[in-house]
């Protein structure tokens, strides 16, 4: 389903202002309707966070055929930015409190922004992206606290699960098993 609204999203909201949508999260906002946080990249390599703002409007459609006088209504999705912000302008990513299964998360701008995810592991989803998006695109490191740095930045040869490690493992899972095979079995 994210997928799918992840490229409904792309082709209404986003292609049309020559951006990529690299990633988003349902936040809780206290607003009506279903509101998400977006990161995008500009052709121009320029990184944009933005909360948008999702309603469904009803509206007529036409009669289902001839015969029948009974109309069916439809529902369409509408999105629309509520906030914009560059990710030049963030300073600080504050997870609060990184020992805690919390959601909330604090951004800072010029001002200080609270979000509240739907869950805890989509908040890490979307901080990592903002650290490589940083990496790659502002060549500086991120400002970020209070989250669990091995969610953040896998460092351990295992978390990276790069071909290498993969074949890596499987040679070790092999020759253990040649070892294995080569020890003698007590027979009682």
């Amino acid at each position: 389903m994210s997928s799918l609204l992840k490229q409904e999203m792309q082709r209404v909201l986003f292609r049309p202002e020559g951006q990529r949508l690299v990633e988003f999260i349902e936040i809780i906002e206290p607003s009506s309707g279903r509101h998400f946080l977006c990161v995008s990249v500009h052709k121009s390599k320029v990184v944009q966070i933005c909360i948008v703002r999702c309603h469904k409007t009803q509206k007529p459609a036409k009669p289902c055929s001839k015969k029948s006088h009974t109309e069916r209504s439809t529902f369409q999705d509408h999105y629309k930015r509520t906030e914009i912000w560059s990710l030049q302008d963030l300073t600080l990513i504050d997870g609060r409190d990184p020992d805690a299964d919390d959601p909330c998360f604090l951004m800072h701008f010029d001002k200080v922004r609270s979000l509240t995810a739907i869950s805890c592991s989509s908040k890490y989803a979307f901080v990592r992206t903002l650290v490589a998006l940083s990496d790659k695109h502002k060549q500086r490191t991120l400002d970020v606290q209070n989250f669990d740095w091995a969610y953040i930045r896998p460092t351990s040869f295992y978390s990276n699960r790069g071909d290498c490690v993969v074949l890596s493992q499987i040679c070790f899972y092999a020759f253990n098993l040649v070892c294995l095979s080569m020890c003698p079995v007590p027979l009682d």
